[in-house]
């Protein structure tokens, strides 16, 4: 069965404050610093999220403006890598995925049952809803929130920081 529209907005809502409650000790060479050569620092990770909502929130608006959009993929290495996200602000990067996120929210919030089953075609993951879409992004968002937990519990693991490919 799938999860409610109410459910799925609950945990999207939750978290920036999970995030902000990981770094907010955290000091900013813990945040900085990448776990491993060709992994992602915490800040990294931020940036890519917030980068990441950017990207959700135009699917969202093409998909329910125009049904059956085709929605392209995109190189998270290439965006980290021109968005040299290890330069960023990690509260400045948190900042903004917790206004892209907001502004999703209120999008969202307003939507009839139809409006949630628009969908589009992904280059890679093929035919998604936005409801499917909305929920993707609460076990993106998840993920990554344990993620960055377990580096900033344990700065030298050697735990996989590059997200999940095919966004």
């Amino acid at each position: 069965m799938p999860e409610p529209t109410e459910t799925i907005l609950a945990r999207q809502r939750q978290a920036p404050d999970a995030l902000a409650r990981l770094i907010v000790t955290a000091p900013d060479a813990a945040l900085s610093q990448a776990p491993a050569p060709g992994k992602w620092s915490v800040v990294a990770i931020l940036a890519h999220l917030a980068e990441d909502e950017l990207s959700s929130s135009w699917r969202y608006r093409q998909m329910l403006e125009q049904p059956g959009t085709a929605l392209s993929s995109f190189d998270q290495e290439e965006w980290a890598r021109r968005g040299d996200y290890a330069s960023w602000d990690p509260g400045e990067a948190l900042e903004m995925f917790r206004l892209l996120r907001e502004a999703n929210l209120r999008l969202l919030a307003g939507l009839t049952a139809e409006e949630w089953q628009r969908h589009g075609v992904h280059a890679e993951r093929g035919r998604f809803t936005v409801a499917e879409l909305a929920l993707h992004m609460v076990g993106h968002d998840e993920r990554h929130i344990e993620q960055i937990g377990r580096i900033l519990a344990s700065p030298a693991s050697a735990c996989s920081t590059t997200p999940q490919e095919g966004y």
